[in-house]
């Protein structure tokens, strides 16, 4: 069946894909070889529960199981492979399974299904799938796996809303030692973190004992018609054509050196996780691909008597689990290249990249940043060319990179194989690697180090020093290299060595990829420890080495990164003795979509079957910060087959000007000028996202441009503010500072953080009769988008119904912007009278959709001698971009918040909300208050650092108490903050460990731990006070069947679970009984968006109101019949005609705020807890790892402690993000640079703390909200800042042992780079920083 080039029509059919899908068959006889296996699942089969989450493989989000048969080895294959680069054609002959075919809850679950779902792992469900899968993957592989595999096969996957622990506790199941999930007497979690079991308090969320039994013998097997037909394969080259790409599969080297010839521009492809990449997101173009994944001279592997030799296309994992089997078979010092390739193999990327990538393509592409050309360079590894001129052998050394990503391959030459040799006895290597984020992220400095000793000495033979990072190749330290032979390796090598790595090393300030300080001050780090673990080693072999000494405390700097496998305890307060069972309020139930999600089966606006003549959008957006725009071509595009329109402002019916709030300056399309890159000039509309997107590409955009403001500095120099007074004071603040013995002066900064929802913002606009339309949006919003809509549409708002079922995540992202695209989505509707869908590619919105507002606070303080706070003055500015979207409102909060839990008798703020031309600033998890909070904790930690201070004995010195007034006039009740102080500090052991982390810097010089405690407060309401209301409307059908709608959209957060739990409560019925469809202006209008963690306080008391009016109508046939069922007074309320159905409200009582006055109640009531965080940091290389977290949260009573505390580990990780990983980078002319997973950088399942206990507070009911809880969605995110200020911690103690003066001074996020170069010591001194506006960076924060 298969296509042969040389064999004839008559026998073998041209261009028929055949392969497996979930057990059945699929033959396309016309395939386009263009499409990827996503692409192909989602709109050729119609399975949707692969996810596209990115586009470039960083993610996770698409995983499906490939499986492939060996007709050479009879053996079956079974990986895990990013859906969303694998070419279709790559599967020709395979199996591919995706979550539909594992299970389904028509039929039954899949044990992996069941169990992230019943442990609470699956919040939004978007990224599910995709982790669903690569569990299963890895127990088809390994039935019974350790928490390492299983942590392990998470390196390729990212979720946003679960904070991981629920997902791997779930999964600790399927281990050998398992996990009982608290249902065991002596469970690790049946008490808390002392040994103390409380009265009252579970840790059960889930109950193992439920679970289905794993039996990996009832797994399908691969499809015995495949197994026949790849017996039987041809070796012949197969040839798929489409219109666009022809597709090559060649089986031996000759046919593969024959198609060179023939196609010398032509592309080979192992794993496309490059050319994917490009194809997609670089607009190149490659006609002609040649698949070398079947030849097995490339794909075998075997031992030399000289080392390894490695097939060219060989993948990642392949080599990765021969070398370790080498490393067990052969002597150690044998095997000292291969140790350090599967160290740094550990770090690279995912098991679906490793799974498909290979050595050869590495090499080819040759990135100046790639993880594994610096190691074979340094190991001098001989790559085996062929062509059909012949065959001959080439090193890598400092000759073989001749520039940007070129080497000296010939164009008709191809890698075959790669030589990696063994190591002698007195020879010696380490890799090195320094990333962003530690697991699946591109390098930012790496290297590989060689010395070879003379026998029996510690004299150097021979060296060879490899980085990456440093230039635009791969590159050899050859002065270095030089000079260190014949030298001694022993003390004073590191200090002659260095001024010459610098020499070799050289860095220009604004060098691509910026950081030019660190990058080179990693150089003499990554040698020092080469110089530490080399010297080590030698001195156990050579123990009489004279010059030789290694401080005990440098001992610790070479260690190899070490995590123990996450674990920790959940403790919530449980339903009292006698709660009917009926009542669902208080118990950890699991989220009601999750069975849903976990089967792929949950449907996102994308996965909405399309309509009927439904067309595709394609953006042309500004490429510009700011400019005019003399013209837009779009002739080309609408010559395109395929294409029906282009869109721009001139189709605008309403009006283009419009936005969330007043006034309304956000603009559907970009009229005459662009104020930011990425703004929406035109939408092209066409028959499908493939020839939308190439056809937006073909219109031609000319500017004159103008001057651009990127950063809060530029706007702040340039006088650019959005109007804002926003302003607070108490007290005599300016008569206090003049008084004050000292006055502390500084500045402190917050980046951006980009939203990062696994779903990105998707629209389907159907219009209808009469100007009718319907809306699903991706939106928090449902109210904002058809008030918007109506607005571009000049239509009234009863013609446009808004709705939507779920969203993959919002976090506020999709509060607001997506509004924007949804009106313009719509007048593309109304332009060409047919259903058109959006759904932006991650980089697009990334691009487009704004981020949490960037902070600068900048602080006056007044002290006393002993370091008391007497006054203190804030000014914050906030980076808004270029509109007010809910800019203002932002800053209110921040303003409201910057006191967090401190009473400062004389204190004052500030908002200033800075214009500028970056895409407009929205709302984020928190909404300001982080901001706020973290000006206000980085204020004390600078007094306390000052004064020599306990910084825990600083914050308790200013606590707020019951009753005492705050800042903006509001009375602090049920004020509980103590109690969550107090048992914090209890349950994480602080004073102990305060000393353990003492201790441990004392005796290491390299390494550094700091612990942190950190509280916060958080107000829960909107501040704009009409906000705070919503609706409800319940209806009850006569077989006593309930169903819903409400105002809150469902994002992941539980909010319909809890609603549903509510309305059990209320009706006191089952929850089982009760169902809530979607969200939907028809049924409840005028919504609030779900955002301000509001959601469950305002919808869930509407519910409770409508239910308490359907029992009152139903209260006399219970008096009738006082023994009856609840379906037998519905069914009597129904024949006798009482109404069953009715709608409910509720506004929040007693808001109030006058601006003028600088008082009032603007909040319901406040949230508050408290984090410990311990951490470790690598002063070398700025690396940390979180080592413990506790955290205790007063959530009032719980409604649902499953929910809440997955709100709190998930906003945790979220905050960790913000503060410590997400580093927002933009050139200075405003192009994002941090586009994707592959540059911007979320926590993954290796960032979360080894140790991480969460506890609810006991005994604290809230009398202010629904069934006597609190809110949970936003509150939880600052304590997060405990991490940073464990960081700094760690970071004070290597500047006291480096004899630093002064105090520290931090922004956040602390990356790496920042924890590097704060660590300041004789390395960084080489290297001082570039004096501001003698260059051009190559990036700023904005």
């Amino acid at each position: 069946m298969f296509t042969a080039e040389k064999a004839s029509s008559a026998d073998k059919p041209p261009n028929i894909l055949v392969f497996f899908c979930n057990g059945k068959k699929v033959v396309d006889h016309h395939v386009e070889p263009e499409l990827t296996l996503l692409a192909y699942l989602r709109t050729k089969l119609r399975l949707t529960g692969s996810k596209l989450g990115c586009g470039e493989g960083g993610c996770g989000a698409c995983t499906v199981m490939v499986s492939k048969y060996s007709p050479k080895d009879k053996t079956i294959n079974h990986l895990a492979v990013n859906a969303c680069l694998a070419p279709i054609c790559s599967v020709q002959g395979m199996a591919v399974t995706t979550v539909e075919g594992i299970g389904s809850t028509k039929t039954r679950l899949h044990p992996v299904q069941e169990r992230i779902a019943k442990a609470h792992g699956s919040q939004c469900g978007f990224c599910t799938p995709g982790i669903v899968m690569s569990m299963y993957t890895l127990l088809r592989n390994n039935p019974q796996p350790t928490m390492e595999d299983i942590e392990s096969a998470f390196e390729g996957n990212l979720c946003r809303c679960t904070g991981y622990r629920p997902i791997l506790q779930g999964y600790k199941t399927f281990t050998k030692e398992g996990c009982c999930g608290g249902n065991v007497t002596n469970c690790c979690m049946n008490t808390d973190q002392n040994g103390i079991r409380e009265e009252g308090v579970s840790t059960q969320l889930f109950d193992p004992s439920e679970f289905t039994p794993y039996d990996p013998t009832q797994e399908p097997i691969f499809p015995p018609e495949l197994m026949l037909m790849l017996d039987e394969g041809t070796l012949a080259v197969q040839k798929f054509e489409g219109n666009n790409l022809i597709w090559l599969r060649p089986a031996t080297v000759s046919q593969l050196l024959d198609l060179k010839v023939k196609y010398p521009q032509a592309k080979m492809v192992a794993g496309n996780t490059e050319v994917g990449v490009e194809v997609k997101f670089k607009n190149q173009v490659y006609p002609v691909i040649i698949d070398i994944n079947h030849i097995p001279e490339m794909t075998s592997i075997e031992t030399t008597p000289y080392g390894v030799r490695v097939g060219a296309s060989v993948s990642l994992s392949c080599l990765d689990g021969y070398l370790k089997k080498v490393i067990q078979d052969q002597p150690e010092h044998k095997t000292r290249i291969y140790a350090a390739i599967v160290e740094m193999l550990r770090w690279f990327a995912g098991h679906q990249i490793r799974n498909v990538a290979c050595l050869g393509g590495n090499i080819a592409t040759g990135s100046p940043i790639s993880d594994m050309n610096p190691l074979l360079m340094a190991a001098r590894c001989t790559l085996e060319l062929t062509s059909k001129q012949g065959s001959h052998a080439v090193t890598m050394d400092g000759n073989f990179f001749t520039g940007y990503r070129k080497n000296i391959i010939g164009p008709n030459e191809v890698i075959l194989a790669v030589n990696i040799p063994f190591t002698s006895e007195n020879e010696y290597f380490y890799g090195f690697k320094q990333a962003p984020r530690r697991e699946d992220d591109i390098a930012i400095v790496n290297a590989g180090m060689r010395v070879l000793m003379k026998p029996g000495t510690n004299v150097v033979e021979d060296c060879t020093l490899a980085f990456g990072g440093m230039a635009p190749t791969s590159v050899l330290a050859s002065k270095t290299m030089a000079s260190i032979k014949e030298r001694h390796w022993a003390d004073g090598l590191v200090e002659a060595m260095c001024p010459l790595l610098a020499e070799d090393l050289p860095l220009p300030p604004g060098a691509p990829g910026g950081m030019e300080p660190y990058r080179q001050s990693l150089t003499l780090s990554f040698f020092f420890k080469f110089y530490l673990g080399v010297l080590e080693e030698l001195k156990l072999k050579l123990p009489g080495l004279s010059d030789t000494s290694i401080p005990a405390s440098f001992k610790s700097a070479n260690q190899q990164y070490h995590k123990n496998s996450a674990r920790g305890v959940q403790m919530y307060q449980e339903v009292p003795a006698g709660q009917p069972d009926s009542d669902a309020v208080g118990r950890p139930l699991t989220h009601l979509a999750a069975l849903k999600q976990v089967t792929g089966e949950a449907l996102y606006v994308d996965d909405i079957t399309p309509a009927r003549d439904e067309l595709y959008l394609g953006m042309v957006c500004s490429k510009k910060a700011h400019a005019k725009l003399l013209s837009v071509n779009a002739t080309a595009a609408l010559a395109l087959e395929g294409v029906h329109a282009f869109v721009d402002v001139n189709d605008v019916p309403g009006c283009n000007m419009i936005g969330p709030t007043a006034p309304q300056d956000d603009p559907v399309f970009a009229d005459g000028e662009v104020v930011h890159v990425g703004q929406l000039i035109g939408l092209v509309v066409a028959d499908s996202q493939a020839i939308a997107q190439k056809a937006a590409k073909l219109v031609q955009v000319e500017y004159e441009e103008l001057p651009a403001i990127i950063t809060i500095e530029e706007a702040i120099e340039q006088d650019s503010y959005l109007p804002s007074n926003l302003f607070l004071k108490r007290g005599n603040v300016q008569e206090v500072l003049e008084s004050c013995d000292h006055i502390l002066e500084g500045e402190v900064r917050t980046g951006a953080q980009e939203h990062f929802y696994l779903e990105t913002t998707s629209t389907l606009v159907i219009p209808g009769e009469g100007g009718e339309v319907e809306v699903i949006s991706s939106t928090q919003a449902l109210t904002t988008t058809q008030d918007l809509v109506a607005k571009a549409l000049g239509i009234p708002n009863n013609r446009v119904v808004s709705k939507v079922k779920r969203l993959g995540g919002g976090f506020g992202g999709k509060e607001t912007r997506c509004c924007v695209h949804a009106a313009a989505c719509a007048v593309a509707a109304n332009k060409v009278n047919r259903p058109v869908r959006l759904m932006l590619d991650r980089d697009e919105d990334m691009s487009m959709t704004g981020t949490r507002h960037p902070f600068l606070g900048r602080y006056k303080v007044g002290l006393a001698k002993d370091g008391e706070m007497r006054a203190l003055q804030i000014d914050l500015y906030s980076n808004c971009g270029f509109s007010n979207d809910l800019s203002n409102a932002v800053m209110e909060r921040a303003v409201f918040h910057s006191d967090n839990c401190y009473n400062i008798p004389n204190f004052q703020v500030r908002g200033h909300l800075c214009k500028t031309n970056l895409p407009s600033n929205t709302a984020f998890r928190g909404f300001g208050g982080p901001q706020g909070l973290f000006v206000m904790e980085s204020i004390l930690s600078e007094i306390a650092g000052r004064y020599g201070m306990s910084e825990l004995k600083m914050r308790e010195r200013y606590f707020y108490c019951e009753g005492d007034i705050t800042h903006f006039g509001q009375e602090l009740k049920h004020w509980n903050l103590k109690r969550c102080w107090t048992e914090c500090l209890t349950k994480s052991d602080y004073d102990n460990r305060r000393r353990d982390v003492d201790q441990f810097n004392s005796e290491n010089r390299w390494r550094k731990r700091g612990i942190a405690v950190i509280p916060t407060k958080y107000g829960i309401a909107f501040t704009f006070k009409p906000l705070n209301q919503a609706g409800a409307l319940v209806h009850i059908y006569t077989d006593g069947a309930v169903l819903i709608s409400h105002s809150g959209v469902e994002m992941g957060q539980g909010l319909h679970t809890k609603m549903i739990q509510v309305a059990s409560r209320a009706l006191r019925i089952p929850q089982e009984k009760i169902h809530i469809l979607e969200t939907n202006t028809a049924m409840v209008p005028n919504t609030s968006p779900t955002a301000a963690s509001s959601g469950s306080d305002l919808n869930g008391m509407a519910i409770k109101a409508a239910c308490e009016t359907l029992l009152q109508n139903l209260e006399p046939f219970v008096r009738d019949n006082p023994k009856g069922t609840w379906e037998e007074w519905v069914k009597a309320a129904y024949m006798n005609r009482v109404s069953l159905s009715t709608t409910g409200f509720y506004s929040t009582p007693n808001l109030y705020f006058d601006w003028q006055t600088g008082n009032g109640k603007p909040f319901n009531y406040f949230c508050h807890g408290v984090a410990v965080s311990e951490v470790e940091i690598d002063c070398l290389t700025g690396d940390h790892q979180v080592l413990r977290t506790d955290i205790v949260m007063d959530v009032g009573d719980s409604i649902n402690p499953a929910i809440d505390i997955g709100q709190i580990e998930g906003a945790f990780i979220q905050g960790y993000g913000l503060f410590v990983l997400e580093d927002y980078r933009v050139t200075p002319t405003g192009q994002l640079l941090t586009k994707g997973p592959g540059f911007y950088k979320i926590p993954g399942f290796g960032d979360i703390p080894s140790e991480f206990n969460v506890s609810l507070l006991t005994r604290a009911p809230n009398p202010f909200a629904v069934c006597s809880s609190k809110a949970i969605g936003e509150p939880p995110l600052f304590l997060a800042a405990s991490v940073f200020f464990a960081i700094k911690d760690a970071i004070q103690s290597a500047r006291d042992d480096a004899g630093v003066p002064g105090t520290l001074k931090l922004d956040s996020p602390a990356t790496a780079e920042r924890i590097r170069m704060a660590c300041q010591d004789q390395f960084t001194k080489q290297f001082p920083p570039p004096e501001p506006g003698t260059y051009t960076p190559f990036f700023v924060r904005p």
